[in-house]
């Protein structure tokens, strides 16, 4: 093996590693980046009160619509057979 076949092949196996540690750079930065701003938001929230909790709204009630009351169901089943629908 001459040396140039060794420079080569040292070559192709310290580049993942160079690559590597530039993706853990990369990656750290991003880490102390989102610390840095969970501390901002922290500090902003502990600064500023709470606001106020919201208020629910009591609904109203729906009329009834026709004071009629629903069929009883073994009627709305005989209806639905005598009417051609089976389930």
């Amino acid at each position: 093996m001459t040396k140039d076949d060794r420079n080569r092949a040292n070559a192709r196996f310290t580049k993942p590693n160079q690559a590597k540690s530039e993706y853990d750079v990369a990656t750290k930065a991003v880490l102390d980046n989102m610390a840095k701003l969970k501390a901002l938001r922290l500090a902003r929230e502990a600064a500023s009160p709470p606001p106020p909790a919201a208020v629910k709204k009591a609904r109203r009630k729906s009329p009834e619509k026709s004071g009629e009351k629903a069929p009883a169901l073994a009627d709305w089943l005989a209806g639905q057979q005598s009417g051609g629908r089976r389930t």
